[in-house]
């Protein structure tokens, strides 16, 4: 295996593939790159073995093909030390060398038999197959992927849900405390059909597709799911189980509605917040006559904090206690200067909704389950 490669598109290349590799790997070959390469391009692997990134590079001057398994952190590490220049790769195909040459000096590396990296899990024939917008993907996970959870008992939560119906997809994450659900159109769906995302890779998806622009394809059966990229294939487990029915806890009737400026919202609760119980994080929401009083105490400190916002309410009062930090969390993943608070009463969750000016292709909702206020 004998080949030249420009030293920042292999760095790219490695950093963005490298990103799946587990710091606690049960196989010590994971803790390697494969790479493969076939005439002019090399193709770089790396899996935790539920979730693989594939990625492909063009390379110049083949003399050699072959396959490797090289060494991710030696590989990154020498990698991250050189200005753009041609490296020149030669890799032992007996004692598994592989020694990097460049104008003024040269390295060699220890390497590895690929033979136990393992195989690459496939779809199978009855799956389905759709192009997504990327816009729309990076969307749909931004929006819901912090309300996901890190519950062992209940794992079908540890992800971001896709819903597929005709002519929409609904992405879903839910905590038991917080829940978010982002609809959006999709004409090209003309199946029924749902996944769970895991958060790992949802999270790596997030980071490819900033590069892309092109529609990207997603293929996907009970226990798999490709996405393909222009330069990156993404192929990860999917959480089996059901998942929750998240519309039978969204209430329908809220006679109570709120618009307020959200920057102001967000910044009055976080100065409030501080004078909070730091056990529960609870703050205290008094909402009359077009303004929303903020308050939070800790009585074992003898500290306390009080705002009041202006808001335009249509409703009775209504006084509700909320945990401040998920306040915080949900305010920050809306995106329109205008939020909507949508309540019942004090013992039923409250409904965030961004305001859009114009009409928008989508519908996001935010759900927050309120906790108790100690008289």
């Amino acid at each position: 295996m004998k080949f030249t490669v420009s030293s920042s598109a292999l760095l790219s290349l490695l950093a963005t593939t490298g990103k799946v590799i587990s710091n606690k790997n049960t196989l010590p070959i994971l803790d390697y790159f494969l790479m493969e390469l076939k005439g002019e391009e090399l193709t770089v692997t790396t899996s935790d073995l539920e979730t693989t990134i594939i990625g492909h590079l063009k390379v110049e001057s083949v003399e050699r093909e072959g396959v490797i398994a090289a060494p991710a952190k030696l590989m990154l590490d020498s990698l991250k030390e050189f200005p753009e220049m041609p490296l020149e790769f030669e890799v032992n195909d007996t004692t598994w060398e592989i020694k990097v040459k460049w104008t003024s000096g040269s390295l060699s590396i220890p390497g590895a038999s690929a033979v136990s990296y393992p195989a690459m899990p496939a779809i199978g024939a009855e799956c389905k197959d759709i192009l997504l917008d990327v816009d729309m993907l990076i969307a749909g996970i931004n929006k819901t992927i912090f309300a996901t959870a890190d519950d062992e008992l209940r794992p079908v939560m540890n992800g971001v849900y896709f819903n597929f119906e005709q002519g929409k997809l609904t992405f879903v994450a839910t905590d038991a405390h917080k829940l978010v659900r982002s609809m959006v159109e999709c004409p090209d769906v003309d199946f029924n059909a749902s996944f769970i995302l895991p958060k790992k890779p949802a999270n790596l998806l997030k980071g490819v597709l900033l590069k892309e622009e092109e529609p990207i394809r997603v293929m996907f059966d009970a226990k798999n799911v490709t996405f393909e990229l222009k330069n990156h294939k993404l192929v990860c487990r999917l959480i089996e189980g059901n998942y929750p029915n998240y519309n039978a806890v969204i209430p329908s009737a809220n006679p109570n509605k709120v618009l307020v400026d959200r920057v102001e919202l967000l910044n009055g609760i976080k100065r409030v917040a501080v004078c909070s119980n730091p056990t529960t994080n609870l703050i205290r929401m008094d909402i009359a006559s077009n303004r929303i009083s903020l308050a939070a105490q800790d009585i074992d400190f003898s500290v306390s904090a009080n705002e009041t916002i202006s808001c335009s309410y249509d409703g009775n009062p209504v006084t509700i206690g909320f945990k401040s930090t998920f306040l915080v969390e949900i305010l920050s993943n809306i995106d329109t200067p205008t939020v909507m608070i949508e309540l019942a009463d004090s013992t039923r969750a409250g409904v965030f909704k961004p305001v859009y000016d114009d009409k928008h292709a989508g519908e996001v909702l935010m759900l927050l389950m309120p906790m108790m206020i100690n008289a």
